[in-house]
């Protein structure tokens, strides 16, 4: 944090901060409510504005040290989509997700909001070369797994829970998109979450639950 911005009301509310600010040595400088409405990108600010630097790590970097599942959110430009992919995998047990490809800034305002904290959990890296993506992933021992609506296998085969035991890189696309055609070509398989009932599909958040919890249960299973 290089700089707070908090206004009377916000200062009172959140006295350790502010004291915690101070003591690290950055600059605490009064804030108008006026002048919070205009920074902020909600309908109700909590009077708090603080320059930080930012949080992602470098591609390599989040996937150092043998991680046993990943999250690779391709395409994916709702940034409450992200930040909600982002959240799952943090509560899954994930050990980094990477924003791949068009898909939105992770440091999104919206996307910050919905991850709820996650965004500060884990490695977060970011890269626009797809196939540098992939590339990494392997060079990190991942097996590529696509969740997609038409995929091969069904995510409750026997054969898809025993792939979902080695470590695994689950790749997300865009509800509206799916996963991009050119990663959907280099992926190790595609799985389909099943639909028992009379709806057309899961949205993105549901359907990334499913799969990253499926493969949490499948890694974290003892066995004989």
């Amino acid at each position: 944090m290089h700089e707070l911005f908090v206004t009377d009301p916000a200062s009172g509310r959140n006295p350790e901060l502010v004291a915690s600010a101070h003591v690290a040595g950055v600059p605490v400088s009064p804030l108008t409510e006026r002048a919070a409405d205009g920074l902020s990108e909600t309908v109700t600010p909590q009077g708090i504005v603080a320059v930080c630097d930012l949080v992602e790590v470098p591609l390599r970097a989040a996937l150092n040290g043998q991680p046993r599942l990943v999250a690779v959110l391709a395409g994916i430009a709702d940034p409450g989509n992200a930040g909600t992919v982002l959240r799952v995998a943090d509560a899954a047990g994930a050990d980094a997700v990477v924003f791949a490809g068009d898909t939105v800034d992770p440091h999104n305002g919206k996307c910050v909001r919905a991850s709820t904290g996650s965004l500060f959990h884990l490695p977060v890296a970011r890269s626009r070369d797809l196939d540098a993506v992939t590339s990494a992933c392997r060079a990190a021992g991942l097996r590529l797994v696509a969740a997609d609506g038409k995929g091969d296998a069904d995510l409750h085969d026997e054969e898809v829970a025993t792939t979902l035991r080695r470590p695994t890189a689950w790749v997300f696309g865009s509800e509206a998109h799916g996963v991009p055609a050119e990663v959907l070509a280099s992926v190790d398989t595609t799985v389909r979450v099943p639909l028992y009932g009379a709806a057309e599909s899961l949205n993105l958040g549901t359907a990334a639950a499913v799969c990253l919890y499926a493969t949490a249960r499948e890694q974290r299973a003892p066995r004989p």
